[in-house]
């Protein structure tokens, strides 16, 4: 069935080249077993190029029966809260790569926390990409959202989707409690952060942008399962139900995802494999039936999309096919 995972992560070789000409983090350095990537405020990780090759990736989502799968930039990186004269040539390196390669990717596009202006959000959707990344860490509260508000009014204005990962937000990535291991920070941290973003948006955002559409990277953190606690505690259980507001499946199963539909519907997930951060595409389904599929790959995803080059590049294919 074709369709979309809506994220995946693809570093292009003049990204790489960029991190690995970097002197502190975010930046990329060989050891006696390889590549290793050094964050701020994270232990290093390993980091393969093979998992990078558009060629590999490309098979890998047609295997999954997929057509279309739209890349963002890894905001754990911290890259957007850097400051703008060092953000921008590695967000550059990043776009240009991205939007070189063609289909079947299309790109979020990302933006210097420190530049976040109207015109800057305009330049990002005219040279291509589908909609603007945010690091969740840069949706914290009332005074972070107003700071952004150029941002979101654009995408609001240019009918063009938020997506919200998890990241660090203004000041950059600060040092995080000591951990076991390298995925203490997805456990923790990452959670935290896309809870907050969707609480804080559900509560000041979405009065602002009533019309912007939003996707959540890793069914925000769970955010949505704690309806019960949020109408307990008097917080904006009615976010729920908000029908603009959209969740990738990005790391979580039928487990998850079964709580997920009861809670916010169907309607309100879209497949994301976070390739290759856990792996190539695999069942878009996650083995909950072909029609379960055609929501999370099809009607959803056009939904999130809607009025994008994206979409009408998609519904090209599809009929070319």
């Amino acid at each position: 069935m074709p369709g979309f995972d809506l994220h995946q992560h693809l570093w292009p070789e003049a990204f790489v080249a960029a991190l690995t000409a970097r002197s502190r983090p975010p930046m990329l350095r060989r050891d006696g077993l390889g590549w290793r990537l050094f964050l701020a405020g994270e232990p290093s990780c390993a980091f393969d190029t093979a998992e990078h090759d558009p060629g590999a990736r490309a098979e890998a989502l047609a295997r999954a029966g997929l057509h279309r799968a739209v890349l963002a930039l890894s905001s754990p990186l911290g890259i957007e809260g850097l400051p703008a004269e060092e953000a921008q040539p590695l967000l550059d390196a990043w776009l240009d790569g991205v939007l070189e390669l063609g289909a079947p990717f299309a790109a979020w596009g990302a933006i210097a926390l420190d530049g976040a202006t109207e015109a800057t959000a305009v330049a990002l959707l005219d040279r291509g990409a589908i909609g603007i990344t945010l690091p969740a860490g840069a949706l914290d509260g009332p005074e972070a959202l107003e700071r952004l508000r150029p941002v979101l009014s654009v995408l609001e204005a240019r009918r063009a989707p938020l997506f919200v990962h998890p990241g660090p937000g203004f000041g950059g990535a600060r040092a995080l409690p000591g951990g076991p291991a390298s995925w203490w920070p997805a456990l923790t941290v990452y959670l935290a952060q896309l809870q907050t973003a969707w609480l804080a948006f559900a509560t000041w955002g979405r009065p602002q942008h009533p019309d912007l559409r939003v996707l959540f990277a890793a069914l925000a953190g769970g955010a949505p399962l704690h309806a019960e606690r949020i109408a307990a505690r008097g917080g904006p259980v009615r976010s729920v139900h908000d029908r603009l507001v959209f969740y990738d499946t990005s790391s979580y199963g039928p487990q998850a995802l079964d709580a997920a539909i009861r809670v916010v519907g169907i309607d309100g997930l879209v497949f994301g494999s976070d390739a290759p951060v856990v792996g190539p595409p695999q069942d878009p389904a996650h083995g909950l039936g072909s029609s379960v599929a055609a929501a999370l790959t099809l009607s959803n995803p056009a939904r999130v999309l809607h009025g994008t080059a994206a979409v009408a590049a998609a519904e090209g294919l599809e009929r070319a096919a």
